[in-house]
């Protein structure tokens, strides 16, 4: 999968996504301060979520409270939402700095504009992982799309695949618990895992809501591609996503910490070729302990296994050597070899 020049699999670093959401209130001067500070950590991709609130609502979300809020969520998202031309400017903004704009719409009419705009790629968020009319819509735009798949479950999350592989689109699916913030025996990582049993084909991440990287980096270590986390550029600021956003030191230590992790995923259990320095002093070899006669035989008594490794018998053939009679007269403390043993 390739948004822009980022390619996006196992073969590359987990690409890792900054969701300014709506953290900037609607201020567009706050947002771009949010952007700077992301940049300064070195974000490459900054989601925003695109909201025309009359499109996306029916009058009936005026009395629909979300848990992490004291007001509906009408009003939090008529508060909230940017204009299309403080949109624009803030994808002009983002892109000025060599970042990759992406977004959530939410509507119908959220990914018209985002279309007019130009945008790379679709971000879908859980709440719409299953309206099917809408992935369609957006998946007739031909560009890639990342899935959030909170609150739902397999069969949901499959008819969403089959449409967009019916347009033949890239995409990948993020595991996600909808909880603001979610408590750590929620996250599931095994979903994750039954996802990617499920969806072979499918770049998948995760999209996290808890408080901390550690559900990222546990993630990462299971062979997720792509992290998303809420951003803010300071904890103390107001919103209903603040308290599990990530400020400018957790995004700088996910990016690194999620690098260095993917780096160490993979491999079988054996002796990596660059560990021989290591095994030359601290394995064992089959040693005299006293001088040995030829046409002796070789017993506890006389030999033993100790460092270092160089040896041509390691210990593990000490046993095999138990009875065998020696081929040549050998000194106390002399590595054995197999041209000292009499077959």
């Amino acid at each position: 999968m390739k948004i822009q020049n980022r390619k996006i699999g196992k073969n590359y670093p987990p690409l890792v996504i900054a969701e300014l959401g709506i953290n900037h209130g609607g201020d567009l001067k706050t947002a771009m301060q949010m952007v700077d500070a992301a940049h300064k950590s070195g974000a490459e991709v900054i989601k925003h979520q695109t909201h025309i609130v009359d499109d996306e609502m029916s009058g009936a979300a005026k009395k629909v409270i979300p848990g992490n809020a004291k007001k509906s969520i009408y009003e939090i998202m008529q508060e909230c939402a940017l204009n299309e031309d403080d949109e624009i400017k803030l994808k002009e903004y983002i892109e000025s700095k060599g970042m990759i704009f992406i977004s959530t719409p939410f509507s119908r009419a959220a990914a018209n504009r985002l279309e007019k705009m130009n945008i790379s790629a679709y971000k879908i968020g859980s709440g719409e992982c299953n309206n099917y009319p809408l992935i369609e819509h957006i998946a007739q735009f031909k560009k890639p799309m990342i899935i959030s798949t909170g609150m739902n479950n397999i069969n949901s999350i499959r008819k969403t695949v089959e449409i967009l592989q019916k347009y033949s689109i890239e995409y990948a699916l993020l595991h996600t618990t909808n909880l603001y913030p979610t408590p750590p025996h929620l996250v599931r990582l095994g979903a994750m895992v039954e996802m990617m049993r499920e969806f072979p084909d499918a770049i998948i991440g995760l999209s996290d809501h808890t408080t901390s990287n550690l559900a990222c980096f546990g993630a990462v270590a299971l062979g997720a591609c792509i992290l998303e986390r809420h951003f803010t550029d300071s904890m103390q600021r107001k919103g209903p996503d603040i308290i599990n956003s990530m400020d400018p030191r957790a995004l700088k230590e996910l990016i690194e910490g999620s690098k260095e992790l993917a780096l160490m995923r993979g491999g079988k259990k054996e002796a990596a070729k660059e560990e021989q320095v290591t095994i030359d002093f601290a394995f064992a070899s089959v040693v005299s302990i006293k001088d040995i006669k030829k046409g002796e035989k070789f017993s506890k008594e006389n030999i033993w296994v100790k460092r270092p490794g160089i040896g041509e018998i390691k210990a593990e053939f000490y046993k095999d050597l138990i009875g065998k009679v020696c081929k040549n007269d050998i000194k106390n403390d002399t590595l054995i070899s197999w041209k000292d043993i009499d077959e």
